[in-house]
């Protein structure tokens, strides 16, 4: 092979290899020591105020995005899951799972404003601007709950045929949520409150996080399996599938970047850049913590949050291990 061609050669290697080397650059940039007692859940960034808010077992912690200030608690939680913002309403709700419930509050002042009824196991919750009501996933009860987000009222109870983890709002008057136990894709006509269509996430088994694509009508399903299952929305199927890491709870998807993530409890987020609709490759697996498996992306900024702490050997080799006092932290990646 002559010199000139051996340098083509490898001029074109690195050419191909151009956009997986550009997308595979995050880091962690920051990261906030917050301490506080209580394992965690759902972190929520609140693009709009330039704050997240993260479930802390019997509160909720709003911190500020650029300095990890904490701005208030959210209190008087059992079991504290996630956080929904109704931006125009003033109001923001967080379920209290252990007692089958959602606390509505202040989003200025993070006062208490009322406790609403729910269902057994209420885990996650999302805000649905085009019908403007709020939307629980009971895990336990299979069911959703409908809030009206200024009355701060019950609108009524979905049976979904199975175990919800989490969900997102398409914008366009749907919903749709994971089955676990069944391993399914749940639709949701908000305004009817019902459930309008299901599909298999096979060969995803147990999805848990999701997140969405409006613009190509895709949804991103981390499961339990070791893999992210992408359904196309409209046509009611997945469309293709990718390896992430194991343990897996949450998901994201930044439009500007293209790219999907997945944070999973062996210590790693997965990077996932769309190429097409329908076709994905791994482009970069962080390191993070250990059972670090809860994030958001703020969708302004494009900054990732991940929860983290440390932790000790687990008793007797067995079960989940001790939470170190005082080691939480929240890790902000960026490119």
């Amino acid at each position: 092979m002559s010199r000139l061609i051996r340098f083509l050669a490898v001029g074109g290697l690195v050419l191909a290899g151009a956009p997986a080397l550009a997308a595979a650059q995050y880091r962690i940039t920051r990261t906030y020591a917050l301490g506080g007692d209580g394992s965690w859940d759902y972190v929520v960034p609140d693009a709009k105020h330039h704050r997240v808010f993260i479930g802390r077992q019997n509160r909720v912690m709003v911190v500020d995005e650029a300095d990890g200030k904490l701005l208030g608690e959210i209190t008087g939680i059992k079991g504290a899951h996630g956080t929904a913002i109704a931006e125009a309403s003033g109001h923001g709700f967080a379920t209290s799972g252990n007692d089958s419930a959602v606390v509505m509050f202040d989003l200025s002042t993070f006062k208490v404003l009322g406790r609403i009824p729910a269902a057994e196991d209420a885990d996650a919750i999302i805000y649905d601007p085009a019908s403007n009501r709020v939307f629980t996933f009971n895990g336990d009860a299979h069911s959703s709950t409908v809030i009206d987000p200024v009355a701060g009222k019950l609108i009524t109870n979905i049976e979904l045929g199975g175990k919800p983890e989490y969900g997102v709002s398409a914008g366009d008057g749907k919903i749709y949520a994971n089955l676990t136990d069944v391993g399914e894709v749940v639709e949701i006509d908000a305004k009817a409150a019902k459930v309008t269509r299901r599909w298999p996430t096979a060969p995803c088994k147990n999805p848990v996080a999701m997140a969405i694509d409006v613009a190509h009508q895709r949804l991103f399903s981390g499961c339990r399996s070791g893999v992210m299952a992408i359904s196309d929305y409209k046509a009611g199927k997945v469309a293709a599938t990718v390896p992430i890491g194991s343990g897996v709870d949450g998901a994201g998807y930044d439009p500007v970047s293209g790219n999907a993530f997945a944070s999973n409890a062996d210590g790693t987020l997965t990077i996932i850049h769309q190429d097409s609709p329908d076709a994905y490759r791994v482009v970069q697996t962080l390191t993070t913590m250990p059972l670090s498996r809860n994030m958001g992306v703020d969708p302004v900024t494009h900054a990732i949050y991940l929860a983290g702490a440390k932790f000790g050997p687990a008793p007797s080799g067995r079960g989940r291990p001790p939470m170190e006092p005082g080691s939480f932290v929240i890790m902000v990646v960026e490119k």
